[in-house]
């Protein structure tokens, strides 16, 4: 059988592949059901110009594709590194509730300390825990202008999903 430290192996040999893929960084993810892998996931951010194409989105999304449901509750989650707030986000989002890495992000981020801002955006994993933690109003530069029809829009939407 195989171990949730035999899945976390195979995420960081997963990673290791960036070291030889232009467009990539070594964070890689499974994700797993039954004991099968049904998502493989590398950072591709620069390669997507998509800052959210980390290891873990890109698992989680590959999974759901494969499995044709956005429901992964019946799945784990194993990466190289610690997943940051937004691939924890995602993680919560597609109901995955177990999950395991290798590298803490502190040690990632003292790993990748000398790296140039402008080769690699860091920023600081304790300052973006505490913005993800607040509304979204509560952010700097928000603004929210309330629009005449657009509740009526979702409630319409709403209204017109099957019931099970």
């Amino acid at each position: 059988m195989t171990t949730p430290q035999d899945w976390i192996a195979r995420a960081v040999a997963l990673s290791a592949t960036a070291l030889e893929r232009p467009g990539t960084e070594p964070f890689g993810a499974l994700v797993i059901r039954d004991g099968e892998v049904v998502g493989r996931g590398l950072n591709h951010s620069l390669a997507h110009l998509d800052p959210t194409s980390h290891g873990e989105t890109e698992a989680i999304r590959d999974a759901c594709r494969r499995l044709g449901t956005l429901d992964l509750s019946e799945c784990e989650i194993y990466s190289s590194c610690e997943p940051c707030p937004l691939c924890l986000a995602a993680i919560e989002i597609a109901g995955i509730r177990r999950m395991g890495w290798a590298l803490g992000l502190g040690e990632a981020n003292a790993a990748l300390a000398a790296v140039p801002p402008q080769l690699r955006r860091a920023g600081d994993v304790a300052a973006l825990r505490e913005v993800a933690a607040r509304p979204a109003g509560g952010r700097p530069g928000v603004v929210q202008a309330p629009v005449e029809g657009a509740l009526a829009i979702l409630e319409r939407w709403a209204a017109g999903l099957p019931r099970p």
